[in-house]
This record gives structure tokens, sequence and C-alpha cells, in this order.
């Protein structure tokens, strides 16, 4: 090799970088018998497991707080803000998974907007840092949502499990625990058999939205969706609302970026991840749509909250009878363990990805010596999503979706115009529509979601002293290893 450095990774993984394109490595192929990513999944498989991710337990359970937030049926409006801000920071996704198809999606990303060996190394190495909380915060959402349903049939498991202490945990945080450590399990294997699993998960997953829509709409009722007398007033409460429900629907939306933290796994990457994330988006953003709509019409917005989070069987039990709502509360337990399984999968390869590029914990970039796959983060994130599990789902929700935009969405939107800038010659497969309007557009509407809430600053207080502990102990590792900001001169090739 005459030119261009190496970065040191698995045995049989070193990955070139060719002199004069610094911030684009190419892997070189892999030793034969090494253990490796292999790029297995197309178009069909990627726009599954972008689906399986979104259409978790989110749309189905969270239906009840969204409309309390608005007061009644124009919640809509909060689904409808979501999906406009899911498109425009899509289409950010869509570019920039294009251009760096790697696993780690957003890890990659970032250490190549800001400079691989200078302050990309930092805020790559935070964002590896938070998905530590994040990461988990989001599996454990969907697997308290798996309890909640299960609760629906088996209604003892709302008891506390302590007598004395009816403020502490109950059996459907042990339930939901246990479901993170099964798809734990699950996914303990190949790729291939996850990818035949995959399609079994997502046809449960298409069941319970079907049965969903035509129980609504077989009994709908159009009067019920009439708004409250000054609905649209747009007062200082009507944005608060308005914000709480974008917060709610904006993690429902979620999902249609897992294709980019597989993108060391991707087919014709250029072609297969601007697709599969703009599909996913627009396919689920009409199901969301036409699902709240069907039971609005069939339970008043009003008396909603009086049925909880299980609002769903609620009204399929209303509409096509008790046997048909224990029916749809197995699919949306089976819904929300799909979820689960296809996030926790997709997470699983950004601390391998940060760990294989020198930038987060050795061990972290393990694969299994004869499955392929990386075996200790997978365990990791599993222990301390069940940790999580023992939260309550508000509480889940909002964070997570607080400190993901904080330290991760506000620096990738203004991070691709950076990129556009420092890099225009860079190979773009895609090239986001109107730019630069969507990212704009994507970071007036997380700001709104931070600060248009009440009690914001509660959750930006977490993300803040997450940042800090995370940049406390970035400087100090950079510090012992002699990197950036402490090293001087050129760097070493790697």
């Amino acid at each position: 090799m005459t030119s261009g450095s190496v970065r040191r990774g698995q045995p049989g993984q070193n990955i070139v970088t060719p002199a004069g394109d610094a911030s684009h490595p190419e892997p070189s192929a892999p030793t034969p018998g090494t253990p490796h990513l292999e790029r297995r999944i197309g178009l069909a498989n990627a726009v599954t497991l972008n689906m399986m991710y979104m259409i978790g337990v989110g749309p189905f359970i969270t239906l009840p707080l969204i409309v309390a937030a608005m007061g009644g049926s124009q919640a809509l409006l909060g689904w409808l803000l979501g999906a406009a801000i899911a498109v425009c920071d899509g289409l950010v996704w869509a570019e920039l998974g294009a251009a760096m198809p790697e696993a780690g999606g957003s890890y990659t990303f970032l250490r190549e907007i800001y400079g691989r060996e200078g302050a990309g190394r930092f805020v790559s190495f935070l964002y590896i840092f938070q998905l530590g909380f994040s990461a988990p915060l989001s599996i454990a959402s969907g697997c308290i949502g798996f309890a909640e349903f299960a609760s629906f049939m088996l209604p003892r498991l709302q008891d506390p499990i302590f007598s004395a202490w009816p403020g502490g945990p109950h059996w459907t945080n042990v339930v939901a625990a246990g479901a993170c450590a099964a798809i734990v399990g699950m996914l303990y294997r190949d790729i291939r058999a996850i990818l035949r699993t995959a399609w079994v998960l997502w046809a449960g997953v298409m069941a319970a939205m079907s049965v969903v829509l035509i129980a609504g709409f077989t009994h709908f009722h159009p009067a019920l969706l009439r708004m409250t007398p000054h609905a649209l007033s747009f007062s200082p409460a009507f944005f608060a609302g308005l914000g709480s429900a974008t917060l709610i629907a904006t993690y429902d939306y979620w999902g249609y970026y897992n294709v980019c933290f597989l993108g060391g796994e991707i087919r014709d990457p250029g072609r297969t991840i601007p697709r599969a994330v703009l599909f996913s988006i627009l396919v689920v953003a009409v199901l969301y749509i036409a699902m709240n709509i069907s039971v609005l019409g069939v339970i008043p917005a009003q008396s909603m909250q009086q049925v909880a989070r299980t609002v769903v069987a609620e009204m399929v039990a209303r509409t096509l009878g008790p046997a048909w709502a224990v029916a749809i509360a197995c699919l949306i337990m089976w819904t929300a363990f799909s979820s689960v399984f296809a996030l926790l999968m997709g997470y699983s390869r950004v601390p391998y990805a940060a760990a294989l590029d020198g930038n987060y914990f050795r061990i972290f970039a393990h694969l299994h010596p004869k499955r392929n796959f990386p075996d200790f983060s997978l365990i990791a994130l599993g222990a301390v999503a069940s940790v999580f599990c023992f939260f309550r789902l508000a509480q889940v929700i909002a964070a997570l979706v607080v400190i993901r935009i904080v330290l991760q969405y506000l620096l990738q939107q203004v991070g691709v115009m950076v990129l556009r800038v420092k890099r225009p010659d860079m190979p773009r497969p895609f090239r986001i529509w109107l730019y630069p309007l969507p990212p704009l557009l994507a970071l007036a509407g997380f700001l709104f979601i931070l600060f248009s809430r009440p009690q914001a600053l509660r959750y930006l207080v977490w993300a803040l002293a997450i940042a800090v502990l995370g940049s406390i102990l970035y400087l100090l590792r950079a510090r012992s290893r002699n990197e950036w900001p402490f090293r001087m001169g050129a760097p070493e090739p790697r």
C-alpha cells in the first residue's frame, strides 16, 4: 500500500482510508473465516424492519395521551405535524445514509461531518454515550407497552409486587423485563435467521392494524369527530397542548431511520436506504392517521381517558365483541414485541461501530465468532433496557424524545448543511429534495417540541446532565489517549 492510512478494527477488518478522501472510508475485504457483517438486507427487508420499529405499541397505547394533551379530536393535528417533521427529518437521514452506508448510522454521520480526528470524535462519542440511555429507554417503552396489553387480559398484573408499597413496581414491570430478555435471546442468531423471523413478526403487525381499521370504520360515527368550541383558538394553551401531542406523535413515528443503523448490512445502499426511509414514513403516516380517525369515530374524545391506554382494545370490544378484543390485545402485544425486536437489532450495531473505530470501549467491537453479530453490544443494551422497564411509560417517552433531540437530531440537522459546505463534491446517491428547506423545518419542529410543552425544563436538565457527564468522560479518555483536543501536531495513523 503506497498511500492512505489504516484504521484497525476486528482482526481481518482493517479499514483503508484512501489519501484525499479521509471522510469516506471503505472497508477492505475481510479475511475468509473472520467474523464480519454481511450485506444481505434488500429493500423489502429494510422496509419491513423500519415499519416493525415504527408500528410498535406506541400508536395503540399513546392515543389517549395525545387526545388529553389537545383536549379533543383536534389531536389529529399532532399526528399531522409529527408526520411533517418525520418527512423533513427522513430526507436528512436518506441523504446521509446513502452517502455513508456503514454500521452505526448517526455515529458515522456525526464523526464524518464534524471531523474524524477533530471535533467529530467528541461529538460522535457523546452520541454513543447518550445512546446508552436513549436506546434502552426506547426498548423499555415497547416492553412496557407489551405488558400493559398483557394486563388487559390478566388484570392482576397491575397489582404492586409489594402490597405495602403501592407506588412501587408492579407485575407489569416484571413482564416487561421478561419480554426484553426473550427478545435478546431471539436476536442471538445470524442475520438470515433473524430476517426470516422478521417477516413472520411483520405479518402480525399488519394484522393488528387491519383489525383496528376494520372495527373502527365499520362502526364509524362522524359526529364524534366534531371539535369543541374554540378548539383552534391558537392560544398559549393550544400551542402547549400541540407541543405535548407532537412530542408523543414524534416518538410514535420514529424508526424510519432504522435502516441507517444497519448500513453495513444493506445491499445497494445508495438506492435501498432512501427508498426504505421515505416509503416507510409514507405508509406508516397513512396508517396512523386512519387508525386514529377510526378510534375517535367510535369512542368520544371526552371519555377516552376512562379506558386508559388499552383504548384500542376497548374500541374493538364495543364494535366486534369481547373475543375480538382479546385477539387485538394479543396482536398488539405481538406488535410491541416485533418493534423491540427491530430496534434492538438496529441499535446493537451502533456501539459496535464506535468501538471498531476506536472511539468507544473495545469490548463492544466483539462479534459472535460463528453468527457474525455484535453479541456483547446486544446483551449490554438489553440488560440496561430491562432496568428501565421499571419506570413509568410517560416518563420514559418524554425523557427519550428530549435526550434524542438535544444530543442527536439537532446536531444532525445542522450537520447535513455543514457537510454540504465542507464536502460539496462528496458522492451523494440521494440528495435532499428542496434543500435546505427540510432540515430547517425539521430544526424548527424539534425546537417547538422542546420548548412549547409545560415543564419542558425538567427533561432538558436530564439531557444536559448526560451531555456534561459524557463530555467529562470523553475528555478524561482523550487526555490519556492523546486524542482531540489534547493531541498536538498531525494525527498518527490508526
